[in-house]
């Protein structure tokens, strides 16, 4: 066992629309290039979330094991995409949405306590924010809006 990262397991990152995974860049060729077949990634992937509004994107951290097996955790929308949804941030030629680039100075939208509510609960359904208090997150999910340049109305 002397090789050392040889037997250790390999994590990519990706970012996934919900329903929307293929063999095309990126899933193909990050995946590939561990050893893993992209398409059982993208059936297990498009069933594990059929039940979400497809096209969201969806933080994916996949764990390679040596043997190239593969696991993967699925993750929350980024708080800022939830933000910038709820704000109703208009999408750019690309289908991306942005925030602000002078926050504090301009705003891009505006939230109400409520959304900010929602989007902590949303947060707290994942495993590793699980253990946080809902009040810590909605701070947490304001700050974030501050930074982004999304307006918190009460």
């Amino acid at each position: 066992m002397s090789k050392g990262k040889a037997a250790m397991d390999q994590v990519v990152k990706l970012i996934v629309g919900a329903g929307q995974a293929s063999p095309s860049p990126p899933v193909g060729p990050a995946l590939g290039s561990k050893g893993i077949k992209s398409m059982d990634f993208c059936k297990e992937f498009n069933a594990r979330t059929s039940h979400i509004t497809p096209g969201i994107p969806m933080p994916v951290r996949v764990t390679v094991r040596p043997d190239r097996t593969f696991h993967f955790e699925i993750r929350t929308p980024h708080t800022s995409w939830l933000l910038l949804n709820a704000a109703e941030v208009p999408a750019d030629k690309k289908g991306r949405r942005k925030g602000a680039s002078n926050p504090g100075t301009e705003t891009v939208g505006t939230v109400s306590l409520k959304h900010i509510y929602e989007i902590a609960k949303i947060k707290q359904s994942e495993l590793r924010l699980s253990g946080l208090a809902l009040e810590g997150l909605c701070r947490s999910v304001i700050f974030q809006a501050k930074s982004i340049g999304v307006a918190v109305v009460p």
